[in-house]
C-alpha cells in the first residue's frame, strides 16, 4: 500500500492536526458535497452537523451533483439530500481529529477545520455475468477523506 501524502501543508505544525480516511467504501460524490459544507467551521459544529444527517435532520446541500436532487428546506440553496453512510464514516474520521487534537495537547473546541478533500481512491472490479456467456465489469469506487484542522 502506497503512502498518500496530505495534499495541504499547514504553516505551524504545533498548532494544527491531521486526520485522513484511506479508501473507504462511500461515494464521492457525497463526500465531496459534505466536505464543503463543513470546511470552515469548528470541529464540535461538523461533528454535531454530521450526527444530524445521520439522524435524518439536517440535509446536505448538494451544489454541484444537483441534477434531479429533491428538495429539501435549505437556507439559501435549494437541492440536497440525507447521505447518511458517507455521513457516519466521515464522523468516525473527524472524531479521530478531535482525538488527535487532544493527543496533540490542543483545545478540540477551538480548531477550525480549514482543509476538508475527498479524492478518489482505487476501483475495485468485480464481474457481472449476463447472457449468452458474457461478462461485463462492476466498478466500485473508494474515496480517500482528508481534514486539516489549526487553531486561529
Amino acid at each position: 500500500m502506497a503512502r498518500i501524502a496530505y495534499s495541504y501543508k499547514p504553516q505551524d505544525e504545533t498548532k494544527a492536526v491531521r486526520a485522513m480516511g484511506y479508501e473507504i467504501p462511500i461515494s464521492f460524490k457525497h463526500a465531496m458535497e459534505i466536505c464543503r459544507v463543513i470546511r470552515g467551521k469548528k470541529v464540535p459544529q461538523a461533528i454535531s452537523f454530521l450526527e444530524g444527517v445521520v439522524q435524518l435532520r439536517v440535509p446536505v446541500p448538494f451544489r454541484k451533483h444537483k441534477k434531479k436532487v429533491a428538495h429539501k428546506n435549505i437556507p439559501g440553496w435549494y437541492a440536497g439530500r440525507y447521505p447518511q453512510k458517507a455521513a457516519n464514516e466521515i464522523l468516525k474520521v473527524l472524531k479521530n481529529l478531535k482525538a488527535n487534537a487532544e493527543y496533540k495537547g490542543l483545545n478540540a473546541e477551538e480548531l477550525i477545520i480549514v482543509h476538508a478533500q475527498a479524492k478518489k481512491g482505487r476501483a475495485i472490479v468485480r464481474y457481472v455475468p449476463r447472457a449468452f456467456g458474457r461478462a461485463v465489469p462492476k466498478r466500485k469506487q473508494l474515496t480517500t477523506v482528508e481534514f486539516v484542522a489549526e487553531v486561529r
